[in-house]
């Protein structure tokens, strides 16, 4: 019997999709156990006739979806955007890919439409936090403050009547302090009756679902969203988002017992990236950020903005690993390294009063100018250097890297060991995006 949670193990953009899909092919159920569309995992279509090689871009729907075997799930502690949901499994179709094995938690939250404008009114404001706009914040705010609208209620018309009703006129107050025009309950009531009739079908207590594939011991993937610098509780607060992308909360986004979990794999870019504010110690300002940006193809799956960009931060990464106790790690984007003389890695920070630290702050010691979240840290990296390689593309196991990359590897290795309780070990790795260029290590 095997849960695996995939989980990001760095800021985000990891290349948790690419593990996922390749994880899915053995996978009997995959789900989405967090998070909503304000992320995006990107995907090779590998699997139809119709669009092959194009990059499909996964808002909602998790990875597994382009393996037919597997059923896939939108998990409880998801929030949702009907109308973006119903879009992408649109593109889906539009390339032959079939939905039919996709399945809603009745008990995920509905991201409304007054949930995306109140994020917008509010990253608008002088504390821009860098998110997307796509209304997750507020979303999950009103799950916690106990007015939130599940799926299931969108089955169930006088309920959602009752339920909807006092949501909005709450959420019309913040509209109009705001300056914005309050929205009518009808047409917004309509909007919603009529995603419970195209997604109805569709919107079912996943429990005996799960239940039936854990006791019948089927493998089953939990897939995260963003990554732990992320986590509303441990990461970069406030620049976070508004949920815990850990595996600690993966059983309980997706409906098992946290027991069950047996194998987290932490996905690890060879590399770091970050969109938004907050603070980013290894960023590079300089012509090598721009270059691993451009060489990475370092531009949001949702929104296209650029991604920040700079050396592995093995601070982060020793961090993460405690938080989350990895078993395993896959490495990403290997081949962007390809061709740099000299790589860095840093090891330890050191404060401005000279002070070298080697355990992850707080926010307010990273970045005390709050007034400009994306202010240079004050904190200053501590690296090690590391001897550059040629290419890395065509290598297909361990034995067929370069000497460099495979010590730059297992330097990443031994950073995320540092005083955890479970000892991670490197298991895959990728040097480009087709899916023979990823390979597991015995």
């Amino acid at each position: 019997m095997s849960v695996t949670a995939v989980v990001g193990a760095q800021w985000g953009d990891e290349g948790k999709g690419r593990i996922v899909d390749y994880l899915a092919q053995s996978s009997k159920v995959v789900i989405r156990f967090q998070g909503g569309d304000n992320a995006g995992h990107t995907i090779i279509n590998q699997y139809t006739q119709h669009a092959p090689d194009q990059k499909v871009a996964l808002h909602h729907i998790p990875s597994g979806i382009f393996n037919p075997e597997t059923q896939c799930i939108i998990g409880t502690g998801c929030v949702v955007n009907a109308a973006s949901l119903l879009k992408e499994m649109a593109e889906l179709a539009a390339i032959g890919l079939s939905t039919a094995n996709l399945w809603l938690s009745e008990r995920a939250h509905l991201i409304l439409p007054y949930h995306a404008m109140l994020d917008g009114l509010n990253e608008n404001t002088k504390q821009s936090l860098g998110t997307t706009k796509k209304g997750i914040g507020p979303a999950y705010a009103d799950k916690m403050a106990r007015r939130g609208l599940r799926l299931g209620d969108l089955k169930h018309p006088e309920w959602l009547r009752s339920r909807l009703q006092p949501a909005l006129d709450l959420a019309n107050r913040e509209l109009t302090y705001f300056g914005h025009a309050a929205l009518e309950f009808e047409p917004l009531y309509q909007q919603c009756l009529t995603w419970g009739e195209q997604l109805g079908p569709k919107i079912i207590n996943t429990l005996p679902l799960l239940q039936a594939a854990y006791q019948q011991k089927q493998p089953i993937l939990l897939e995260g969203q963003l990554g732990v610098m992320r986590d509303i509780d441990w990461g970069i607060y406030p620049y976070v988002t508004s949920s815990n992308p850990t595996p600690s909360y993966a059983a309980a986004g997706a409906g098992l017992p946290v027991t069950s979990i047996s194998q987290i794999v932490a996905v690890v870019k060879a590399y770091s990236t970050a969109v938004g504010a907050g603070p980013l110690v290894t960023e590079l300002h300089d012509e090598v950020g721009q270059r691993l940006r451009d060489v990475g193809h370092e531009y949001g799956a949702t929104t296209g903005r650029p991604r920040r960009c700079g050396w592995i931060d093995g601070v982060a990464l020793a961090y993460s690993s405690w938080l989350n106790g990895f078993t395993d790690l896959a490495v990403t984007k290997l081949d962007v390294l390809d061709g740099f003389e000299e790589l860095k890695i840093c090891t330890g920070y050191r404060l401005p009063t000279g002070e070298i630290i080697t355990h992850f702050p707080n926010t307010i010691d990273l970045a005390p100018d709050m007034a400009d979240p994306n202010k240079p840290s004050t904190i200053e990296p501590i690296y090690e250097s590391y001897e550059g390689w040629t290419d890395t593309k065509s290598a297909r196991s361990w034995d067929e890297l370069p000497a460099a990359a495979q010590r730059y590897l297992k330097r990443i290795e031994e950073l995320t060991q540092i005083g955890t309780m479970v000892t991670p070990k490197l298991r895959y790795i990728s040097v480009g995006a087709e899916r023979d260029q990823m390979f597991e290590l015995n």
